[in-house]
């Protein structure tokens, strides 16, 4: 009778208990207020309700697992199976991985699908080279310049040591005779405060995230380009998954795609008045500050075409077609 009643425990257990439960860790560069961030626990608490807890992903926020720069290397090698990254940090690697980077090339959201429509495959082929695989990528709202004072021309960001988060804006800023520094969304506030920075280029979300109220003036709705964030999951971990568990994972994804790029959309509009309530000074950008800044942006892309590879070459053929 106790054998049978132990077998009618282990069972109930069994059934109780999703088999071959897993856990994954996720490093993400960005606070847990950041949009993206906010997107990606939605991700998270999606594929844990769909897979009934087979699968959970806990997510670390603002680089507490890994710090921003390493986070693509840790997903690789297998340390973490899942993480989020900015793409065009990739950019050394390939230049297909910048492309959305570009000044005033696609400055807004249909433009920005129509490239990641051409880079998506592209960028899949490049990821699958090292074993990785993405998931969804969203992008932050079109870049807006960030100064104490009103820019008027191009010729007044010279000598200005300018915020630089990857190739591309290293790039534009040395056009522009700034002087570049690297600098993580983290740092901004730190970093103006000390004059380590005194101008940038990002996102309305970083600006209002960041309290940019607190350290400079003026904000000026450029919109040079719209870069992304990519999820990636190791594919030797993601193939060990079940396929219903694998099915609930790419559900999860597409839902996380659609969802942060509406997400996105609305915040450009929120945050940029988050920060005039806040005392910035939001000015359009002049016509001579415009004209500028895309024959800075005319003449990078010619830079690019003559370094881009085949498959950076062919994102931008069937973008431009």
């Amino acid at each position: 009778m106790k054998v049978v009643h132990a077998a009618f425990f282990a069972a109930t257990i069994a059934m109780a208990t999703p088999a071959l439960a897993e856990s994954w860790d996720m490093p993400t560069p960005y606070g847990d207020s950041t949009f993206h961030t906010v997107n990606i626990q939605q991700f998270a608490k999606d594929v844990e309700a769909a897979t009934n807890g087979e699968l959970t992903i806990t997510v670390h926020s603002a680089g507490s697992l890994f710090p921003h720069p390493e986070i693509k290397n840790a997903v690789r090698s297998r340390q973490v199976p899942i993480g989020e990254f900015f793409l065009s940090r990739l950019s050394n690697e390939d230049l297909a991985y910048g492309l959305d980077s570009q000044p005033f090339l696609a400055t807004n959201y249909e433009d920005a699908a129509k490239l990641w429509a051409a880079q998506k495959p592209v960028i899949s082929e490049l990821m699958a080279a090292e074993g990785l695989m993405p998931l969804f990528s969203v992008p932050w709202p079109a870049q807006g310049l960030y100064t104490n004072g009103e820019i008027k021309t191009v010729d007044d960001l010279a000598g200005l040591r300018f915020r630089a988060y990857n190739a591309s804006l290293e790039e534009f800023a040395a056009a522009a005779k700034a002087a570049p520094v690297q600098i993580e969304a983290s740092d901004i506030p730190q970093a103006f405060a000390t004059g380590q920075v005194q101008a940038m280029i990002t996102s309305p979300s970083t600006g209002a995230n960041s309290k940019a109220w607190d350290f400079l003036s003026h904000y000026s709705p450029i919109d040079a380009w719209l870069p992304k964030n990519i999820v990636v999951v190791n594919k030797r971990v993601f193939d060990k998954l079940s396929p219903e568990v694998q099915s609930a994972v790419m559900d999860a994804a597409a839902a996380a795609e659609t969802r942060g790029w509406d997400m996105s959309r609305a915040e450009a509009a929120e945050k940029t008045k988050v920060m005039a309530d806040n005392g910035v000074t939001i000015v359009p950008p002049s016509d001579d500050l415009t004209a500028g800044l895309e024959a800075i942006g005319a003449t990078m892309l010619e830079n690019w075409k003559a370094n881009a590879s085949d498959s950076a070459m062919a994102i931008l053929d069937a973008y431009q077609k």
